[in-house]
């Protein structure tokens, strides 16, 4: 049966996300729970399942807008836009979104005009940078897992000695028919006997249990150049996966890409705007009155604002180049400075004194001093 959660729960993402956005969310996951990755493990295809599902309605503007207005029930009943994905085989779920994953597909890499390139899946792994890394640009290490061909059957799944075998089901094309929801129409589909190869294997290799990919660690270094903005991601050409089997049992063709997505960390003092970095500076009451020269720290070393007379609070004075470099020029943002005018919890008598009298000049009325006050007090009510 169709999953009954909320499409945007089950991928995780917002309700306002954008069509990026969910492409990402999508990728992951369904990356995260392939059954290739979890064997034996129904759970993992269920989740699988799931999120496939919910990629083909938010992925879809038109459904999207009926799904956000009608919730589930926009999609049941016979005719209806949505499949039930519970009813597929995960090889014909992914058959429906190799774009995402970078599938196969025609004038690929290293291909000829109409010559058909096989392609594998892209991975997308995180890194997380500070702002000074923005700054400067960084190199990070990512350890990742990917599916590669078995060096024990070099991808055809059988056991040394043996040979897989023609299937019966689709006689050796991997694809057959399949009616599609409500038997309104008919789609081709990866077989569900050989799951798409056009080959059975009867004795299977024990290294890969017949799959023909194992998954393998990978740890490789990865350069993030300068400007670089949260989400945003670096491509690494040629270390995503092989061709999958049924396209390509001896992984002959082209490599996916490793996407490595970007994470910023939140910073204690400056708060990023583009290319633009902010910074709250709390004064006191008389720098802003009279005027003052403070010191501004930066992401790289100190630097002297010139305070005029009369600065209010909020008001915001610009220190240009000490921002973050556009990804693309290379030209530096700007260092906004945004005042923040401190009241003194503590005053010496003197201190209070001076205020006073500067108060009597203002013709402003403020608290009298505590002592005298309730002295005056207790005399009105007789001792």
């Amino acid at each position: 049966m169709p999953t009954t959660r909320d499409y945007y729960e089950v991928l995780s993402v917002e309700r306002t996300a954008d069509a990026d956005e969910i492409k990402r969310a999508y990728r992951r996951l369904a990356m995260k729970h392939h059954p290739d990755r979890n064997p034996d493990d129904a759970d993992a295809e269920a989740a699988f399942k799931e999120c496939a599902e919910a990629y083909e309605v938010l992925s879809d503007q038109a459904k999207r807008q009926k799904y956000d207005q009608f919730g589930h029930d926009a999609f049941r009943g016979a005719g209806s836009a949505a499949h039930d994905f519970s009813r597929m085989n995960v090889d014909d779920i992914f058959s429906m979104f190799n774009d995402i994953f970078g599938g196969g597909g025609l004038n690929g890499r290293g291909g000829a005009r109409g010559q058909r390139v096989v392609r594998g899946y892209d991975l997308e792994t995180e890194v997380s940078l500070s702002l000074k890394d923005i700054l400067t640009g960084a190199e990070r290490e990512v350890e990742f897992t990917r599916l590669d061909v078995c060096e024990t059957c070099t991808g055809s799944g059988a056991k040394a000695g043996t040979k897989p075998e023609t299937c019966q089901t689709c006689a050796g094309q991997g694809k057959v028919q399949q009616q599609g929801l409500g038997g309104m129409f008919r789609m081709v589909v990866a077989c569900p006997a050989c799951r798409g190869r056009g080959k059975i294997v009867k004795e299977k290799c024990e290294t890969c249990r017949g799959k023909g990919r194992v998954s393998k660690k990978r740890t490789l270094t990865v350069k993030i150049p300068a400007g670089v903005s949260d989400g945003q991601a670096v491509r690494v050409q040629g270390e995503g996966e092989p061709p999958p089997p049924e396209a390509s049992p001896t992984g002959a063709g082209v490599r996916g890409d490793l996407h490595v997505v970007v994470r910023v960390e939140e910073h204690d003092l400056f708060e990023r705007e583009g290319d633009h970095l902010l910074l709250e500076m709390p004064i006191s009451f008389t720098q802003a009155a009279l005027g003052a020269e403070v010191d501004v720290p930066t992401l790289q070393e100190h630097t002297t604002l010139s305070i005029p007379k009369a600065t209010q609070f909020g008001a915001m004075f610009k220190v240009p180049g000490q921002g973050l470099p556009n990804l693309r020029s290379g030209r530096r943002g700007d260092l906004v400075v945004i005042i923040k005018i401190e009241t003194p919890k503590k005053l010496t008598s003197k201190q209070a004194e001076l205020l006073r009298e500067f108060a009597k000049t203002e013709d402003k009325h403020v608290n009298p001093e505590s002592h005298g006050f309730f002295k005056k007090i207790a005399d009105l009510l007789g001792g």
